[in-house]
Order: C-alpha cells, then structure tokens, then sequence
C-alpha cells in the first residue's frame, strides 16, 4: 500500500489532482451512489438552472461498464502519462502556465461541447494535452503497438484512429487535436514562429497562486511575454533533453 501511495504522491500535482478526480467520480457513479445524470453536459440544466458544476464534472466524469471500461482504461492512462510529461517537461517550474493551458483548453471544449451537445468532455481535454505534448516533442520517436515506430508528431492521430477502434467516437478525439492545435498555434507558432502578436497570456493571478519555481524549462515553451532574456538564460545554464525515445505502452 505504501508503494501506491508513494507512487501517487510521485505525480506532479495538477496532473495528480486531475488524475484522482477523474478516478473517483466515475468509480462513484459506478458504485450508484451519484447519479450519472447530474454530471453530464446538458446547456439547457447549466443556463435555465444554474447547474454550473455540470461543465466541470461532465470533463471527470465518464461511464464505466463492459462496453467502455477499456476506453476508460486507455484514456485514464493517456492522461497520466501526457499530462505528467507535460508538466514535468515543457512547463516544468510552471505551473501557473501548465494551469492555464489546462483552463484554455477545458474552456474551449466546454464551449465546443455546448454547441455540438457533447455530453462528456474527458476524452477532448486528454487529447488536447497529448496533441500539446506531440508538438514540443514532434521528432521523438514513440513505439505503439506490435513494435510501430514513428514521430510523436502523428501520435494525436494515430491515438484517434485507435480510440475510434476501441469505441471512442471520432468527434471527441478530434475536437481535442483541435483545441490543442489552437492552443500551441496562439501561445507559441503564431508569436514565436510567424512574429505575429502574442494572444494569450497566463492571467497574473494564476502566478500569485502558482509561482514559478528555479529549475524549470529555459526559454523554448515559454510563452513569449515571459520568455527571459539572453544574459539570464546564460546564467541558469539550464538545458532539457527533448530527443528521447520512448515506448508508449510500457512505461
């Protein structure tokens, strides 16, 4: 039990307080003791009634049965492994940034989810958080399964197909590529790449509560209104290994 334990308290703690949410209310509504129905996304409950925590369990929240539990299983995994390398990799020191890429992103899906009557939003905000991941590690060559081995810049896609074979449905998975995709293109290609002005910005709150800590990324992933300056680059000396390989299902 300690080992579990140990382990848990390892994962960094956005990712782990989202992790354990999205662990403990689908196990509730598989137990019965919440009912589905009050978690789901239904627009008309959330502005004719103000069930507004409806946006946020409805991305928690996802049915476990015989037909699904497999899906689960997989995206449950996706989300620790993705959302831990992200935090402890690109925004390492920056959790203040790594939350807000989080909020954009939910925010956008919910918003999506509203207008499409997606009633579970799990699926999309993992799937953003991979496609992030794949484009600040795009030459990482990742294994799947039965030993295919290709850049991670594909990986969103291919996981697409696969969840779809698994019974996922298309349009989640897609809806998350594309919140991502939006996401990396306003915060990094289109100020940093193209030098065209910066959209988004981590709200100044978020680093009150949240403060960035020594030892993290220098420079490449950091949004430009916050990128340092040469001189201090230089005196951190700091570097990250983007290059490496990896298995994707055996770690």
């Amino acid at each position: 039990m300690s080992d579990i334990e140990d382990w848990f308290r390892s994962i960094p703690f956005i990712t782990r307080t989202w992790f354990a949410g999205s662990i403990a209310l689908p196990l509730l509504g598989k137990l019965g003791l919440i009912n589905f129905g009050h978690l789901i996304l239904v627009p008309e409950l959330v502005f004719k009634r103000l069930h507004i925590w409806r946006p946020l369990t409805a991305t928690l929240y996802f049915p476990i049965t015989p037909q699904t539990g497999f899906l689960y299983l997989v995206n449950l995994y996706l989300l620790y492994h993705y959302s831990t390398r992200l935090e402890t990799g690109a925004f390492d020191g920056r959790p203040a940034d790594y939350l807000f890429m989080l909020l954009f992103n939910w925010i956008c899906i919910v918003i999506t989810g509203m207008l499409m009557n997606m009633q579970l939003l799990m699926i999309p905000l993992i799937m953003s958080v991979l496609y992030v991941w794949a484009q600040f590690n795009k030459d990482t060559i990742v294994s799947f399964w039965f030993g295919t081995r290709f850049k991670a810049h594909y990986l969103p896609w291919v996981i697409l197909v696969f969840n779809y074979i698994i019974g996922g449905s298309l349009i989640n998975e897609l809806t998350g590529n594309l919140v991502g995709h939006l996401y990396f293109f306003l915060m990094y290609k289109y100020p940093m790449d193209l030098g065209g002005r910066s959209f988004l910005s981590t709200p100044e709150f978020l680093y009150r509560f949240f403060p960035n800590r020594r030892g993290g990324v220098s420079g490449f992933g950091v949004p430009p209104s916050r990128r340092p300056g040469a001189q201090e680059q230089a005196q951190d000396g700091e570097r990250h290994n983007w290059g490496r390989g990896f298995r994707l299902w055996d770690e």
